[in-house]
């Protein structure tokens, strides 16, 4: 399967990657339709590529890769921060993650004079208190604003150290070279949180002893309280507050019994680890690509094409399999629109953050060479203020 994906991949990204797509500069990425791509760019530590297709009336996906200083301190510390906010329910969430998580990080760095595990959790905190306090202060106008929610990966390149911080069922996935035999192997970094994994079911059930519907398998898929597949998320607040889980939301949010104690965590899972000569590049994505390609899959297309377009390759990838899941061909998936096209695949966000180890040895010294990187994933244009329709939600499927 994946030798004849890879000649499909093959004929739309060869060298004249151009003819696929608009021409015209790629300094804050290209619109092809629902496709919003950044084919290259550098970061602190080596080159990224970036691509987010769109699949929601309004894009619930939202990502970010800010390079340069991690802290408003000139001391430092330097680095690479990398966001993937895949909402739900709505992109009030994941917007309010791309505007605020960031700064709340550097700030707590700045406290700090340095990264660390505390800084992220800390970050973390910050950005969930300030979207509780949002749907507070909207409440009386607008009270579905508490059944929105989001997923949060992030990570962090400093000081040759790599942290990764989720919650929900976005993924981030390492390809490290094993030089006995030349090949690059996948290996997940983070850690998800969706009701379908069985050990979080079991974590769902110590948490809850009390309540035997904590998960509840509806329609062949398990979900937390018979209405969301992940545990841990931003927002979400009629699960984790009982002042929202009442009147005026609709009638299919609110629970039979009050809340005791809250249902969803804002907790991140972290990771901290040292980056090895032989990490070759790490994937970040949303779960629309994880839904369609394999972790393996994902890193030998990455690995068997050029820096350029590799983001952009793996949505492609990932629609052609779409596609093929529903008897359709690719070029008939394209042509549907964005909120009919959320019945085919999901909003797809994908960053490939490729690491060159002679630059992370000097990225602390290089700082003042890379100029400071700031870039946010695209989607179809709309007004600043455009958020979540007022028609009943559906219920919240992949997130």
């Amino acid at each position: 399967m994946l030798s004849g994906l890879m000649n499909l991949l093959r004929a739309c990204w060869g060298p004249s990657s151009d003819r696929c797509g608009p021409r015209g500069s790629d300094a804050v990425g290209k619109q092809d339709g629902l496709l919003w791509y950044k084919d290259i760019g550098q970061h602190l530590s080596g080159e990224f590529s970036m691509a987010v297709v769109q699949a929601n009336n309004l894009l619930e996906d939202q990502s970010q890769i800010e390079s340069g200083p991690l802290s408003s301190s000139e001391s430092g510390p330097y680095g690479t921060f990398i966001g993937i906010y895949d909402g739900h329910g709505g992109p009030e969430t994941s917007r309010f993650i791309n505007d605020h998580l960031f700064s709340h990080l550097k700030r707590f760095a700045s406290e700090q004079q340095m990264m660390s595990v505390d800084v992220i959790r800390k970050a973390f905190q910050a950005t969930e208190d300030g979207f509780v306090s949002l749907v507070t202060k909207q409440w009386p106008m607008k009270p579905q604003i508490a059944a929105v929610g989001s997923c949060c990966l992030v990570s962090v390149i400093c000081n040759g150290t790599l942290y990764i911080a989720n919650l929900g069922d976005s993924r981030a996935v390492l390809g490290r070279l094993v030089k006995a035999t030349g090949e690059v192997l996948a290996i997940q970094l983070s850690t998800e949180h969706n009701a379908c994994i069985e050990s979080i079911r079991q974590e769902l059930h110590a948490m809850h002893p009390d309540d035997s519907q904590i998960v509840v398998l509806k329609h062949n898929v398990w979900r937390v309280k018979g209405l969301i597949q992940v545990s841990r998320s931003i927002g979400d607040v009629y699960l984790k507050k009982a002042e929202f889980n009442r009147e005026p939301l609709y009638s299919k949010f609110r629970l039979r019994e009050p809340i005791k104690r809250p249902i969803l965590s804002s907790e991140p899972s972290i990771l901290i680890q040292p980056l090895q000569p032989h990490d070759q590049f790490l994937i970040f994505a949303s779960d629309g690509l994880w839904e369609h390609l394999s972790n393996q899959e994902a890193v030998d297309i990455v690995q068997n094409h050029p820096h350029s377009g590799s983001a952009r390759r793996l949505v492609k990838a990932a629609l052609l399999e779409a596609a093929k899941k529903r008897e359709m061909r690719y070029s008939d998936l394209k042509k549907i629109d964005r909120g009919v096209r959320r019945h085919f695949h999901d909003d797809i966000t994908v960053i490939v953050v490729f690491l060159d180890s002679n630059l992370i040895s000097k990225a602390s010294s290089n700082r003042g060479v890379v100029p400071s990187l700031s870039i946010r994933g695209g989607g179809v244009s709309l007004p600043s203020n455009s958020l979540a329709p007022c028609t009943t939600p559906t219920e919240h499927s992949a997130s």
